[in-house]
């Protein structure tokens, strides 16, 4: 097994050689400017990391841990047209360096550019990634419009938020890891332990990222710091200060999270003080515990060598323990 700096050097190496540089230029530099833009480079090295746990040679997965980031990085550019993001990972939106229809079509272009990649592989191992690459990218889309229509919803539920950050994050972390599996023709059984692995672990990251959207460092995170609070997304961490307040704290915090006021920093400041005094930010803590254990749980099903999960094991541990 190869240590994760590792899987992502290889990555990085196989992802410079991945040219962008064509015509119209419009249409391509905001490719290869979102792609360039760094990042935990998570999914390609999970899927990496998949091949490599199921004793195949990890770089035969190298086109689709490709096709995984070049989709993430896909919805990353519309996400941040949709949240009107200034920041990411610590630049400017593709959006605000170019203009929204840039970043529209731009992501358009990414969508199929990811689907390309899997005519790398012969027809059998094709057909199974875009099934399931088919089937990941409809969900990815059906959980951002759920986030969407949390905005402007009231009664939004703890069981509806997990579902959402399940479709919107999880399901994309649990087919990089299929993927991996896939490529090197591990078992159906294996393929749907991975998965389920990989989605458990990926609402813990979800959750992880919305406790450090309020609580991150700024010169770590990337992202604008708050940007959850801002955009009144009921996140893990809203709905439990909500259940855990009293009525009059609740309605403070209903009213909070259905106002625009120019003065952001107090707003964010307003709702942290209401999410450590209620609990909810122990709470979210002790929830993206419980999901790791759950992933961690899975790889006892896993038809792979004791090292190979303890591997595995550290890895969900230092991803949990981020603080970027």
């Amino acid at each position: 097994m190869l240590v994760i700096e590792k899987y992502q050097k290889e990555f990085v190496d196989f992802l410079k050689n991945y040219s962008t540089a064509k015509e119209p230029k419009n249409l391509y530099q905001p490719i290869q400017y979102i792609l360039e833009l760094g990042g935990k480079r998570l999914r390609p090295v999970l899927t990496l990391m998949a091949a490599d746990i199921f004793g195949g040679d990890y770089k035969e997965a190298l086109n689709a841990a490709l096709s995984i980031e070049v989709f993430h990085n896909f919805s990353l550019v519309h996400d941040d047209i949709m949240d009107d993001a200034p920041l990411r990972r610590g630049h400017k939106t593709v959006h605000e360096k170019w203009d929204i229809n840039t970043g529209i079509l731009s992501g358009d272009a990414m969508l199929i550019m990811a689907y390309q990649l899997f005519e790398n592989y012969e027809a059998p191992v094709f057909l199974e990634l875009a099934k399931l690459f088919s089937k990941t990218a409809l969900e990815v889309c059906e959980g951002q419009q759920y986030d969407v229509d949390f905005e402007t919803r009231t009664d939004v539920t703890v069981v509806e938020y997990l579902k959402m950050i399940e479709y919107k994050t999880a399901v994309l972390v649990a087919a990089a890891m299929k993927m991996g599996a896939i490529v090197t023709k591990a078992s159906k059984e294996d393929q749907d332990h991975i998965y389920s692995f990989g989605r458990y672990l990926g609402i813990a990251f979800q959750l992880q990222d919305d406790y450090l959207d309020a609580f991150g460092d700024p010169e770590t995170f990337g992202k604008q710091v708050g940007g959850d609070i801002i955009e009144n997304k009921k996140t893990y961490l809203y709905l439990k200060a909500l259940e855990f307040s009293n009525e009059t704290d609740s309605a403070e915090l209903t009213q909070l999270f259905a106002s625009n006021p120019e003065d952001v920093a107090t707003k964010i400041e307003k709702a942290k003080l209401f999410f450590v005094n209620s609990g909810s930010a122990d709470a979210t803590k002790k929830a993206i515990e419980t999901y790791t254990l759950k992933a961690f749980e899975v790889l006892e099903s896993l038809n792979i060598p004791e090292g190979k999960k303890a591997t595995l094991k550290t890895f969900g541990s230092n991803l949990m323990s981020r603080v970027v």
